[in-house]
């Protein structure tokens, strides 16, 4: 048995790194779907108009919060590969160019949002809702910079292995929101009542309070001390922005896929009745709720692997990547086990309906067979990201999404009149295909040192 203890010991050890970086980076995922069910519940109480306008605003929103999300995942595994080569102090200097990255999308967020009446019109939204969509777009506008740049610090944070700050911003910040929509949404304090527009202003002014919680907070920690993040200022360098690009959009077009193709079933089902649409809200926001748990994990195993990429580990890789995997597996069977053992409690929760308890049940019975190949995709994307390997699973997640998860989903739903459940199906077949494929990208990577190839590093000036 000896000869078996020091890779017990490592497994151990790669195991409990990687859930100690993934827990606070769990909380921090669930906090902004916590944003959300805020904005909504207190949008509720305000009014039924007042909620369908947040609705459909924030869904424009949520493409815009996923093209910034994706574009800033460059970040943490740029960051971590220096830090585990030991090159701390070029840190800075790629900090500087991603937050000039960040400001530019943040402003081309700005712009797009408060430009998006097309896009409003594409849905078909009711007349009566569409003022008061574009009065939340306008005022949530503001906060895409901020939005960014806080990804920005986020990946900053996360790539030294330091996850914690993310967990406290983002919670800091669900627990402003509460109080602060209130009184804007309400009208309190000698505020009249702005309804949408006000959830709007809220949710805008919570991003600029956390971007510079985030800011003071790196400048006067000792964490970050030595690695000369303001220490002169440095106009864009096309390079390193464009190094930066190079990763982060594959990454944002991979994100807008996977987004698009549940947004695109939520409008098809949208056709079906007013049971389906509710039954198919309650069963993804189950389904939304358990997947930040993997995703947080995907983001460890991004920094763990792209960490051991920096010290030249081969095994480091193996290691990293296969246990995070793993872990994620483990993860995924309690939620199957609780989506697949309870599923009439868990839509009870939401709705006293029992057609839509019904069919909600059935779906989030779907849900729990999708949970494990959604794991495993995530969790492999996670590992590729953190070798910089992103071309190539964009065009997985796209093929898998678009040419096998929807056409599948429409043809079971229409051409065997299986409704939402034919949808769901199609979700399976997509997240299993992105799983397999992805999945073997990464074997193929870690065992091949694909990854010596294609882990090219930012360096600072001579």
């Amino acid at each position: 048995m000896k000869p078996f203890r020091p890779e017990r010991v490592r497994l151990l050890h790669e195991m409990r790194a990687t859930v100690r970086l993934a827990l606070p980076l769990i909380c921090a995922q669930l906090a902004a779907i916590g944003s959300n069910v805020i904005d909504a519940v207190l949008s509720g109480h305000v009014s039924a108009h007042v909620l369908g306008a947040v609705a459909v605003g924030a869904s424009v929103w949520s493409l815009a919060i996923v093209s910034g999300i994706g574009m800033m995942m460059a970040v943490p595994p740029s960051v971590a590969q220096l830090d585990g080569a030991g090159r701390r102090h070029e840190v800075g200097a790629v900090f500087r160019q991603a937050l000039w990255l960040a400001l530019g999308m943040g402003l081309l967020l700005w712009f797009a949002v408060r430009h998006a009446a097309p896009l409003i019109d594409l849905i078909g939204v009711t007349p009566s809702l569409r003022d008061d969509v574009q009065r939340f777009l306008r005022a949530i506008s503001w906060g895409a910079p901020a939005l960014t740049c806080y990804f920005a610090l986020r990946g900053l944070s996360e790539g030294l292995s330091l996850t914690r700050p993310s967990m406290y911003f983002s919670l800091g910040g669900l627990v402003l929101l509460v109080p602060l929509g209130y009184v804007l949404m309400f009208g309190k304090l000698g505020i009249p009542p702005q309804g949408a527009h006000g959830c709007g202003v809220a949710t805008a002014t919570v991003l600029w309070l956390e971007v510079l919680a985030f800011g003071i907070y790196v400048v006067f920690r000792r964490n970050y001390r030595g690695l000369g993040l303001f220490d002169h200022f440095e106009w864009p360098d096309l390079r390193r922005i464009g190094q930066l690009v190079h990763i982060g959009l594959p990454m944002a077009v991979t994100l807008l896929a996977e987004a698009g193709l549940f947004v695109a079933t939520a409008l098809i089902i949208a056709t079906l009745g007013e049971d389906v649409i509710a039954s198919h809200q309650v069963a993804i926001n189950i389904a939304s709720l358990f997947f930040m748990i993997p995703l947080g994990l995907a983001m460890a195993i991004t920094v763990r692997v792209g960490h051991a990429v920096g010290r030249g580990d081969e095994r480091g890789v193996r290691y990293a990547g296969f246990c995070g995997i793993g872990l994620t597996l483990v993860t995924q069977l309690l939620s199957a086990g609780l989506m697949l053992g309870l599923p009439h409690y868990i839509a009870a929760l939401y709705t006293h309906d029992p057609k839509v308890i019904a069919l909600a049940a059935q779906l989030i019975m779907l849900a729990g067979l999708f949970q494990f190949s959604d794991g495993i995709q995530v969790a492999a994307n996670g590992a590729l990201r953190g070798l910089k390997d992103t071309r190539v699973p964009m065009a997985i997640t796209l093929f898998a999404y678009w040419a096998v998860g929807m056409p599948v989903g429409w043809w079971l739903a229409f051409r065997h009149g299986m409704g939402a459940r034919g949808m769901w199906m199609g979700l399976i077949a997509g997240l299993t295909v992105a799983a397999g494929m992805l999945f073997t990208r990464f074997w193929r990577s870690a065992w091949k040192q694909r990854w010596r190839r294609g882990a090219a590093t930012m360096s600072a000036p001579a």
